[in-house]
């Protein structure tokens, strides 16, 4: 399972509810008085809380009692507000307290969770106050008053399962949306243990679609959509899985939400497999019946490692919306991975001080302790479900708009924020800021289909080049953005996709920028102490969303720059992406010896403040590949270099993998077996030397001091009764193997009274001997 480390927050990707929610609530903490000095005023929590509760004295004194309170009467004669006491939080404290007494706030009782809420104005109430603005800067609660809910719409987990009986998510579950991949049959139900280690879909499914109005945990973002979980991260996590669980029913699912992905470590570079990139394709060209299935993922966890998301094919892909997170006071969580592909942002944990997100838990729990990037998914998943309500014709590409247009920079904190060429504010932190509720529902309802994509393909000197170290190198090329085709030609860009290969000896100490027409530079990739490969990249895709809206025609410029670490030898050089661009990613027009980096540049819809019509964008640097043969186990793709570890791809096998290096090779060695469909070697279950799959019923021989059997295709540790051991050799005459063999009959009474008393009860025929089974 890929995930983060143990200490990193959720498998990936979980903050505190957003501010509307809880101000809903209307439960406010005692503010105790001040002494008679004037002075700076700071707040402090005491153990009584003024709650607004619908229902007279006797549901008050009910919900004090579920919770853990006393209830000491209606505060005077103010209707609906009454006193709480809870005796085991801190009398005084400057720090809120949390704990399952908190779980108070998130009762439809206190919060009036219904279509129509309580009115979120502030109240002073005789001697107490709010001691935070009872307003949403995401705006839920707003589109819930606008009579979204999310209803009709689908929205499915890709995680390790969801509970499907938990009280909170069996109104609005939908077996139709689930599957359990790891266990090949029809029910999601994570698989429980002492830890609760698969907890983590649950959690995401209750931020989603939790039901309102049950008086049981929260109330899900869109409570009204059907929920469905895909079990699919509860074991090995392969190319196979990830493209059957992307793949589901795409016309009956709207929604895929995901908060996983690489390890989140600083020194990983890894994404899709093939498979799974053609199940995101499939998804967006035939999902929800041509309009393409909408996939939502979390951008990471590792900042504290210092790694950057565009080191992560998941968030890096057009095909993907990447989330972000931040602080409930606009801050940056100390785990938030920057790049230019992420879209958007939610609120989510931070420091230890701050709160957490509110959600359902496993064996039908909740859980104030969600936290990361993958709190961050399954919250856009739900505003995008309320979008679909609104306007159920949106396109993947109309519902990236509406987020761009609609989400706001407020009040997140963020030194890189610029205004793009289009007008449009972003950041590698946040990308284009808080998502909005309200404004994607009133913009989805009016909103017109943009036109087709379009991909534009340009091209560069071919002269190769090296990169100096504590140098920049630049490339720049002069697109005309295709106008000369009516099929390629793009004005305003969405999407930059930039494709290249670089060989370098420590791929950490890269950073790499891309400066478009309009002046905006996007950071594709920064320095990541932790990564000391020397593979650099081979063919790897860098995403940029911040150009966002700008014209595409111009002088693209790629820079790249080589800070060498103290690690490695600062005359170590690199070479530039020009040698190392994989032919197979050539369109089918370009010249057969012919490499580049692409940007892809779809076009936009009509901009009224532009006052221009939108049309067709792109560019691409290219270069010629070094003369010479390839390794005779390369493909058709070419090659990088003479050697089978720089092959493109493989006639064969490849063997490897994108960490430890892949290399083609005619035949699989011991301990794997050729996947002809994948063409790659996979690894054989524990204890096979050779096998025919990865089950272990599908061994065919052993490894040393095991014993292969040949009805049931395991390798034992000792033979079953009725057999005995057989010692052989491979096809190659040169590996010794055990298997175990069946026993012609049993042994006579009169044999066994001649073999040692320990073998006896273990003993059978072979040939004319009786021989100890094993």
């Amino acid at each position: 399972m890929r995930a983060p480390p143990a200490s990193a927050p959720a498998p990936r990707r979980a903050a505190p509810p957003p501010p509307a929610p809880l101000c809903l609530l209307v439960l406010t903490l005692l503010l105790w008085g001040r002494g008679g000095a004037a002075g700076p005023s700071r707040t402090v929590y005491t153990n009584h809380w003024a709650v607004r509760v619908r229902g007279g004295p006797a549901e008050a004194a009910r919900l004090a009692a579920a919770y853990g309170y006393i209830s000491l009467g209606q505060i005077g004669s103010l209707e609906n507000y009454y006193h709480f006491h809870h005796s085991k939080t801190f009398k005084r404290s400057t720090l809120s307290s949390r704990g399952p007494h908190s779980f108070l706030r998130m009762d439809p009782k206190v919060w009036g969770w219904t279509p129509k809420p309580y009115s979120c104005d502030l109240h002073p109430v005789a001697g107490y106050a709010l001691p935070f603005r009872c307003r949403s800067d995401m705006n839920v609660v707003a589109a819930w008053q606008r009579g979204y809910t999310g209803r009709n719409v689908v929205v499915t987990i890709l995680d390790d399962g969801i509970e499907r009986n938990h009280p909170d998510l069996l109104q609005n579950y939908d077996p139709l949306a689930s599957y359990d991949v790891n266990g090949n049959d029809h029910d999601p139900t994570p698989r429980y243990d002492a830890s609760n280690e698969n907890k983590h879909g649950t959690r995401c499914a209750g931020e989603v679609a939790a039901a309102a109005n049950n008086s049981y945990c929260i109330v899900g973002i869109a409570y009204n959509a059907r929920i469905g979980g895909i079990r699919m991260l509860d074991g090995d996590v392969t190319d196979v899985v990830e493209a059957k669980s992307l793949g589901i029913r795409p016309d009956y699912i709207d929604i895929y939400s995901a908060s996983w992905g690489p390890d989140d470590d600083g020194k990983t570079v890894d994404g899709p497999g093939l498979l799974a990139k053609q199940a995101f394709e499939h998804g967006i060209k035939k999902g929800r019946r041509g309009l393409g299935s909408i996939f939502v993922w979390a951008s990471g966890n590792g900042g504290r490692e210092g790694d950057y998301c565009s080191c992560d094919g998941y968030t890096n892909s057009i095909y993907t919306i990447s989330i972000s997170s931040t602080t409930e006071n606009g801050y940056k969580p100390w785990y938030l991975e920057e790049c230019a592909s992420t879209l958007a942002t939610t609120y989510s944990s931070g420091a230890f001080y701050e709160r957490k997100i509110v959600t359902t838990d496993l064996r039908h729990r909740c859980t104030d302790g969600h936290t990361g990037t993958s709190v961050s998914a399954p919250m856009v998943a739900g505003i995008i479900a309320l979008a679909l309500e609104a306007n159920p014709l949106l396109t993947w590409r109309d519902v990236q708009h509406l987020l761009v247009r609609t989400s706001r920079p407020v009040h997140l904190r963020a030194a890189d924020w610029k205004t793009n060429g289009a007008g449009h504010k972003v950041s590698h932190l946040y990308g284009f800021g808080l998502v909005d509720a309200e404004a994607i529902v009133v913009e989805a309802k009016k909103w017109k289909t943009v036109p087709p994509q379009h991909v534009c393909v340009g091209s560069l000197d071919r002269v190769p080049k090296y990169i100096r170290p504590d140098h920049v190198l630049r490339a720049s090329t002069l697109s005309s953005a295709c106008s000369e085709q009516r099929e390629q030609h793009v004005l305003y860009l969405e999407h930059v996709v930039v494709r290249l290969s670089i060989a370098h000896p420590r791929r950490g100490d890269l950073q790499i920028s891309l400066v478009s027409p309009a002046g905006t530079r996007s950071q594709l990739l920064a320095r990541r102490v932790f990564d000391h490969s020397n593979e650099g990249f081979k063919g790897w895709e860098f995403m940029t969303v911040h150009c966002w809206g700008e014209r595409a025609a111009g002088e693209w410029t790629l820079e790249i720059q080589d800070t060498p670490s103290q690690v490695r030898s600062p005359t170590a050089q690199g070479k530039d992406p020009h040698h190392h661009l994989p032919q197979a990613l050539c369109p089918k027009f370009c010249l057969p010896q012919t490499l580049r980096f692409q940007i892809f540049c779809p076009n936009l819809p009509k901009f009224p403040r532009m006052g221009v019509k939108a049309k067709p964008c792109c560019t691409e640097l290219s270069c010629h590949l070094p003369p010479g043969p390839c390794h005779p186990e390369c493909g058709d793709q070419g090659c990088d270099g003479p050697s089978a570890d720089q092959c493109l791809n493989c006639i064969h096998y490849s063997l490897g993998s994108v960490k430890t290096g892949r290399m083609c090779v005619s035949s699989c060695p011991a301990g794997f077996f050729g996947d002809k469909a994948a063409r790659r070697c996979r690894r054989c279950y524990k204890g096979c030397e050779s096998c025919v799959g990865r089950g272990p019923g599908q061994c065919t021989a052993c490894k040393r001091n095991l014993y292969h059997h040949p009805e049931m295709g395991a390798c034992l540790p000792l033979c079953p009764p009725s057999f005995y051991a057989e010692e052989r050799k491979d096809a190659h005459n040169w590996l010794v193997y055990y298997r175990a063999k069946p026993c012609m009959h049993s042994c006579s009474l009169s044999l066994i009274s001649q073999v040692p008393p320990e073998w006896r009860g273990e003993v059978c025929m072979r040939g004319a001997k009786c021989i100890q089974s094993c």
